[in-house]
This record gives C-alpha cells, sequence and structure tokens, in this order.
C-alpha cells in the first residue's frame, strides 16, 4: 500500500513561483510511475505532467517550459517546480503513483494552488 502526501500549495502572484512535493511511503519508490494531475470544481482531472522510473518526463501543452517535474528516490519524493505562474494554474493539486508492474493507482489528497493578485 502506497501513501501519498502532497504539500506545497499556497496562494501566490501571477508571474510568481511554487514548489510542490508529494513524499511516497509504503512501497517500493524507485519503480512508481509519477504524475501530477490538477482540477478546478466542475472540471475533470487533467494531467499537468509525468516521470517515470527512469526518468523520462511529459508535459501538458499549457505548462510546457513553465513547469518542471523531478524525482528524487533517496528521498522518495517527487517535485513540481511551477514557475511563471498563470491564474489559469488555480487548482488543486494531486499526485499520482502507479507501480510499473500494477495497474493499480495511489492518489495524493491534493493541495490547492490559487494564483491571484
Amino acid at each position: 500500500q502506497v501513501q501519498l502526501v502532497e504539500s506545497g500549495g499556497g496562494l501566490v502572484q501571477p508571474g510568481g513561483s511554487l514548489r510542490l512535493s508529494c513524499a511516497a511511503s509504503g512501497g517500493v519508490f524507485s519503480i512508481l510511475v509519477l504524475a501530477w494531475y490538477r482540477q478546478v470544481p466542475g472540471k475533470q482531472r487533467e494531467l499537468v505532467a509525468g516521470i517515470s522510473p527512469g526518468g523520462n518526463t511529459n508535459y501538458a501543452d499549457s505548462v510546457k517550459g513553465r513547469f518542471t517535474i523531478s524525482r528524487n528516490n533517496a528521498e522518495n519524493t517527487v517535485y513540481l517546480q511551477m514557475n511563471s505562474l498563470k491564474p489559469e494554474d488555480t487548482a488543486a493539486y494531486y499526485c499520482k503513483g502507479r507501480p510499473t508492474f500494477s495497474s493499480r493507482e495511489y492518489w495524493g489528497q491534493g493541495t490547492q494552488v490559487t494564483v491571484s493578485s
């Protein structure tokens, strides 16, 4: 059983930066395919960025060049560095993990990011 706990959300002005963290426990972190999703009320949860166990990354077009996903296997943590934030980035951000050998997905509880002046 993998537990994921996000942190780092908050209120930031447009153009600002935040770094989200997602700490994992209860599993073998190095074999997890990890991703950040976000959701606003009334809309579907959408993929923001993903990272494979080997470090390959992918991003939504809307965040390319502004967000960076990374992982630290020694610390069992995945990060999302968010720069040049826009009001449309406002959402609840969720961390997801899936072992490479399984279709089972594990989700964190989410952290709110609000971009507003």
